[in-house]
């Protein structure tokens, strides 16, 4: 809930807008009758966005105005647009147990469901998750539905799964449809396989997006390669032609895309506090933090002033380490203090397969704006953190935040 209460009267009105900072942060204001819904909202900046909600009615004026009905503001400041997206999350599924999701307008991401559950599984489109690491794999996220069909019918082209919704009854007689015709299913509604080859089948389609293409790929590689060695150069020109469609499929997967069992990544937001960063992480269905992350012992780059590029947005900053004399005060290396900070966002308990989906949609919707604040980071492949890269990172979500300020302020001293 909010972190910061404060009793709402209209004679002290001045005094109180006082008290609010012009930061971002999300807000309850409560009526004097306790059994009332609050108004819950997050602003940009909350003293004007309160401001506007509680000073005297214009006259004639239709907004919205609840300055005779609030008796208490409740808030709590945040350093970025995602963890006031995040917060506002939790505290409207406390506050509105029933209808915070149309509240939010969150809208489930689209993934890809392995269904093994059936005895002839398919792969398929859904925004509803299962029970997570038991028998069914999901894969995604997507930034829309079109975009996840468009990337499930392309890669089922490249294997002969089936794609009928109902359920079979494998019949020697039935005529079977237009893919079993046109050789693109194996048929397991005839019979046209035997249950072991379409399983196969199915793994290695699994298998396909479990490592975003890079089986096929490895797989057509070999066989091309080993054709060009036989001298049998129409059948390698061949593979190399489905070697380069595996390739374009694969283009159209973000780097998100993954088992959603296993995703796991660390967001790295500009914070409040001075002299850091906040990370967030999004592991097991739940979205971690916030966790402060002190920048201290860690020296922003100089801006290249020879590049030729006068603009501060234009001159990323990032971190190094600072001598050891010049960062005293820090007991442990940059390095070591990002790694109890990672560690330290850990779940304590599993959650619903319906939170694991709000989740994802929270992280989601932030990946996919065309102009996100912050950074985002996964695991190597041997599931180790790419310590550097993410320290980087944070020099430069600390650095643009350092700037744009300095920025703004050059901009507004400017005479037309």
């Amino acid at each position: 809930m909010p972190a910061v209460t404060i009793p709402f009267t209209p004679e002290r009105d001045r005094e109180i807008f006082a008290q609010l900072p012009a930061t971002a942060g999300v807000f309850l204001l409560r009526g004097h009758d306790e059994q009332a819904e609050p108004y819950v909202s997050k602003a940009a900046d909350l003293r004007r966005r309160i401001q506007r909600l509680l000073a005297p009615p214009e006259s004639h004026s239709k907004r919205l105005n609840l300055r005779e009905r609030c008796a208490q503001i409740e808030f709590t400041p945040t350093g970025s647009d995602f963890e006031n997206g995040l917060l506002l999350y939790r505290v409207l599924r406390e506050v509105f147990p029933a209808t915070y999701t149309k509240r939010l307008r969150l809208n489930l991401s689209p993934v890809i469901r392995v269904h093994w559950e059936n005895a002839y599984p398919r792969a398929y489109i859904t925004r509803k998750l299962g029970a997570i690491g038991k028998k069914s794999n999901y894969f995604g996220p997507f930034p829309s539905r079109a975009a996840a069909e468009k990337f499930l019918n392309d890669s089922l082209d490249l294997f002969k799964s089936r794609r009928c919704t109902f359920e079979l009854d494998p019949d020697p007689s039935f005529p079977g449809c237009v893919y079993s015709e046109m050789k693109m299913c194996l048929a397991p509604c005839f019979k046209g396989c035997t249950d072991e080859a379409y399983m196969a089948e199915m793994h290695r389609a699994e298998s396909f997006f479990e490592t975003r293409g890079q089986s096929l790929i490895g797989e057509f590689e070999a066989q091309r390669e080993h054709a060009s060695a036989d001298m049998e150069f129409e059948a390698a020109a061949a593979l190399h032609a489905k070697l380069e469609k595996v390739k374009s499929i694969v283009r159209g997967c973000d780097e998100i895309f993954t088992r959603l069992d296993r995703l796991d990544a660390l967001i790295i937001q500009p914070s409040l506090a001075p002299d850091s960063v906040t990370l967030f992480r999004f592991t097991q269905g739940q979205l971690l933090g916030p966790v402060e992350f002190s920048t201290l012992g860690m020296l922003p780059a100089r801006l290249n002033a020879e590049s030729g590029d006068s603009s501060l947005y234009g001159q990323p900053m990032l971190t190094q380490p600072l001598p050891e004399s010049a960062a005293a005060d820090v007991t442990e290396t940059p390095a070591t203090r990002l790694e109890h900070a990672v560690a330290s966002l850990l779940p304590i308990e599993k959650v619903s397969a319906t939170a694991f989906a709000e989740n994802l949609a929270l992280l989601k919707r932030w990946y996919y704006r065309s102009h996100h604040i912050g950074e985002i980071f996964f695991p190597n492949a041997d599931g180790a953190w790419p310590a550097r890269k993410i320290l980087n990172g944070i020099g430069r979500v600390f650095g643009k935040h350092l700037v744009a300020p300095v920025a703004r302020e050059e901009k507004s001293t400017k005479t037309p």
